[in-house]
């Protein structure tokens, strides 16, 4: 049988492995599979193409384009999904595990693609935060906004999750308009090169935007530029060695790094024997143990349980551990399959034997395991390990030593305060999580163990129907952990692509900070000379387009009215003595919602147009009271436009009311839904 040869694409071409390729074996037959890697690849050549092809190509699309574009590489890699679930059992995975990496990575570029259009502008500048008033006249203004990183990305990530592992890094990338380099890890890279070759064959993305490296990478590391950021996954060893490179220190490279976790999960005093939590708690250990037959980045290596509850749940989740089938994934009926290679069964092997120095194995012998459908010898299976560490708190190497495999220890806590300590012993995690309905557990768990951990994880009767497991990381979360996990974050949605941006403060008049949005500041011209601007489609709308009202009289009878018909009658509206005693009004004063109804009143245009909507408003703020006698003026300005369909666009307009001596009553933002210009 001939091996695959996995080949990179770089600068534009598809590169065959050369004669100091590594082999590469399958993991549930430990026969030769494919081959990886080129000693002579032009990394300098790959980083040109990237920073000069493929970076201005994706700058040159708004967010909104990258979006489409994201959307558009997770349908075709949908239409491909039984090629990569097939290609994948021979790295051990089963079908679950499968959907886990490929489903997963799939449905994470999904998520990045609907926020890309919903958080972020139809355009090439993100603003960041609100416009800073840095003058007393409001002439000179500071706005922080964020631009892409003019360098490449660099992706090193694990064996363990191929698909997924790639996708929740490149679509943050490349929705940040920066081209990416991806180095899977050679284990399982066959798996990566088809996702890519998908992507790359469906024309979907611009020439070089995505390029890939199968095997070592060489010297690229030492031709990056601060304009450059490294994202790596995998061991604290090798983080350390590569984020510590006298190059990549003296020119201060982003380093995102995501490593070793001894995550931990926390039984509640609550949650005893005969308990939905008892049984939930003991389900997601379970599950967390066997799934990609233990080696993920989030699974449970140390189970915290009162000392009361430790030989009931040990004796639990022993029970369910031996009714996990492991075998060769393809057979019907299998739940756990192999680990990736002999050398990864051999370092699992050998990290065991440490714990046992510290705990007793009570479940799993690794030389004594029912297989199906597989051999023992040239498979790389281990079965599922539990140990039970008596003394957790002088224990060390259950704290700070990792099995990357199905492998666990428990340990018994005395109180909350105690479990804190034993899950902060792990010295910084990608994620804790805690099983209990008791809210003050989990207040207390926050506020005690929330510098330690990435991610907090709870979960009770209430929430385990919908939940999504304690090692799910999602898209729309932070991915990440303090310490030992490394010290960076990846996605969490449009927080996950900034790192791949330059945050920048500008700083000028209303005018500038309007053109560089595009988003009108106050203070900036103003364009008055359309017609109603209810009447202009969402594509003639400009920015700043304005309109201003004729003045209303508010009456006495108006407030009144609106009290009795809306059934308001708060005093400041209705008893003039009680009004004058509080320290805000001189006498009775409109309803604030009053004024907001008159206002719409004043600048809508009744009949039938392109505004299909009112959806919202935002920002609502009464600065001044207004009594009976009192005028107002309405101001409706465009203040930004934003895309939603093929139908329509959101419209956001900055509205303020003004009394008869021009001072600010009231301010809000109105969203409304515009339809496009029909077509002629």
């Amino acid at each position: 049988m001939s091996l695959i040869d996995v080949k990179s694409f770089a600068a534009g071409q598809w590169i065959i492995p050369d004669a100091n390729a590594r082999e590469i074996a399958n993991a549930v037959t430990g026969a030769p599979l494919a081959r990886a890697g080129n000693s002579a690849l032009d990394c300098g050549a790959m980083l040109e193409y990237a920073r000069n092809v493929g970076g201005p190509a994706l700058r040159a699309l708004s967010f909104h384009d990258r979006a489409r574009m994201l959307k558009a590489l997770a349908i075709e890699l949908g239409k491909h999904k039984d090629a990569l679930y097939d290609i994948s059992f021979a790295t051990g995975a089963t079908q679950s595990d499968h959907m886990i990496d490929i489903d997963g990575g799939i449905g994470t570029m999904f998520v990045f693609a609907s926020k890309g259009r919903r958080e972020l502008p139809d355009a090439q500048v993100y603003l960041d935060g609100e416009v800073e008033q840095l003058s007393r006249n409001g002439t000179f203004l500071g706005q922080h906004i964020c631009t892409p990183l003019r360098g490449v990305a660099v992706h090193i990530n694990a064996f363990n999750f191929p698909v997924w592992g790639m996708l929740e890094k490149l679509a943050p990338t490349l929705l940040a308009g920066v081209p990416a380099i991806v180095k899977p890890a050679t284990a399982t890279c066959y798996v990566t090169e088809r996702a890519v070759r998908i992507m790359l064959d469906s024309g979907i993305l611009p020439a070089g935007a995505l390029q890939l490296v199968s095997g070592g990478l060489g010297d690229m590391l030492d031709r990056l530029t601060h304009q450059d950021v490294v994202s790596f996954t995998g061991s604290a060893s090798t983080a350390l060695q590569l984020r510590s490179a006298p190059h990549i220190l003296e020119n201060s490279i982003r380093f995102v790094a995501e490593q070793d976790s001894l995550n931990a999960s926390i039984l509640g005093p609550d949650a005893t024997p005969g308990t939905p939590e008892f049984d939930l708690f003991v389900k997601e250990v379970q599950r967390e143990m066997t799934t990609k037959a233990g080696q993920k980045c989030t699974a449970i290596r140390r189970i915290i349980v009162p000392e009361a509850q430790t030989d009931a749940v040990i004796d639990a989740l022993s029970a369910r551990l031996s009714k996990t089938v492991i075998g060769d994934p393809r057979v019907e009926g299998v739940r756990m399959g192999a680990l990736v290679s002999q050398a990864q069964r051999h370092d699992v092997l050998a990290t065991a034997a440490e714990i046992s120095r510290e705990a007793e194995r009570v479940f799993g012998n690794p030389d004594d395991f029912a297989l199906t459908g597989a051999d023992h010898e040239t498979g790389a299976f281990v079965p599922p390990m539990l140990f039970h560490c008596q003394n957790p708190d002088t224990a060390s190497i259950v704290h700070s030593k990792e099995a990357f495999g199905p492998v666990s220890t428990i340990m018994g806590y005395r109180d909350i305060d105690h479990a804190v300590t034993l899950a902060n012993r792990g010295e910084g995690s990608l994620v804790a999580s805690v099983i209990t309905q008791d809210g003050d557990v989990a207040r207390q768990v926050v506020a005690g163990a929330g510098a330690y951990h990435g991610r907090l994880y709870f979960n009770n009767r209430t929430s385990m129907k919908e939940s999504t497991g304690h090692g799910s990381p999602l898209p729309h979360m932070v991915h990440g952990g303090p310490g030992r996990a490394g010290g960076g974050e990846e996605m969490g949605g449009v927080r996950g692509v900034m790192h791949y941006m330059q945050r920048t403060a500008v700083q000028g008049s209303p005018d500038i900070l309007s053109a560089i949005g595009p988003r009108w500041v106050p203070g900036a011209a103003e364009i008055t000379e359309h017609a109603h601007p209810f009447t202009r489609d969402f594509n003639a709308l400009e920015i700043g387009e304005t309109l201003y009202t004729e003045p209303r009289e508010i009456t006495l009878d108006d407030i009144e009215t609106f009290a009795n018909f809306t059934g308001d009658r708060f005093y400041a509206h209705m008893d003039a003595e009680a009004a004058k005693r509080n320290p805000f009004f001189p006498d009775r004063v409109a309803h604030g919602y009053l004024l907001i109804s008159f206002a719409a009143g004043m600048f809508v245009e009744p009949n039938e147009g392109p505004v299909l909507a009112n959806t919202g408003l935002d920002k609502l703020r009464f600065m001044k009271p207004v009594e009976a006698g009192d005028s107002i003026r309405v101001r409706l300005t465009v203040k930004q436009k934003t895309p939603r369909n093929d139908e329509y666009g959101e419209v956001r307009w900055h509205v303020t009311l003004s009394n008869q001596n021009a001072e600010l009553v009231a301010e809000y933002e109105l969203l409304t839904m515009n339809a496009y210009a029909k077509p002629a």
